[in-house]
């Protein structure tokens, strides 16, 4: 995270912009569970707008035709005692937390341990890894969590150049994320 005067700067893409985060509507099955995403990397939260306006024209949540989203802007203080994770590679603990969130009752336990954590931080999974990631869950490389299938997975990964991102799952973690600004970026 880069820092400012008063904390880290992350940021979060959107189809709107994002004053407030509310936890509800808050995506499920996402690679670290259910909460607000953000990122050190303002070109990976600007990267997300198109899909993130795919999906709100697909929901009905915005008129079909726009051509521009926002990137919300944050500084985050951590106030009080929070749980954080942080997955320093992409490895096969890191690759077991994305499967067990986007895959119900692959890795129960997996699951059950990352749900004690107010933030989880880590490497993305962005539209260049996803269909490696697709292929690991559909059981292309082998059964999901043995040591062979992981092993092939993690390494057509790992020469991709995996940004951050930093999923904030509870309204203690939500409330060390102070809004700075949104910007309105026009698609291309």
């Amino acid at each position: 995270m880069s820092e400012s005067e008063d904390g880290f700067v992350l940021y979060h893409g959107s189809y709107c912009e994002v004053r407030e985060p509310d936890l509800a509507r808050c995506a499920k099955r996402k690679d670290f569970g259910q909460g607000f995403y953000l990122t050190t990397s303002k070109e990976q939260a600007e990267s997300f707008l198109r899909t993130s306006i795919v999906k709100a024209i697909a929901t009905g949540k915005i008129e079909e035709g726009q051509n521009f989203g926002y990137v919300s802007t944050f500084e985050f203080q951590p106030v009080g005692k929070l749980e954080m994770h942080v997955f320093k590679n992409a490895d096969v603990d890191w690759l077991h937390c994305i499967a067990a969130h986007r895959k119900k009752k692959l890795f129960v336990d997996v699951e059950r341990e990352m749900a004690k954590y107010d933030i989880i931080a880590g490497k993305i999974a962005d539209d260049a890894t996803n269909a490696t990631l697709t292929a690991y869950l559909a059981g292309a490389f082998g059964t999901a969590g043995d040591q062979e299938a992981d092993d092939f997975c993690i390494k057509r990964l790992l020469p991709n150049k995996l940004k951050d991102q930093y999923c904030f799952k509870t309204e203690a973690a939500i409330e060390c994320l102070k809004f700075v600004r949104g910007e309105k970026i026009w698609l291309k």
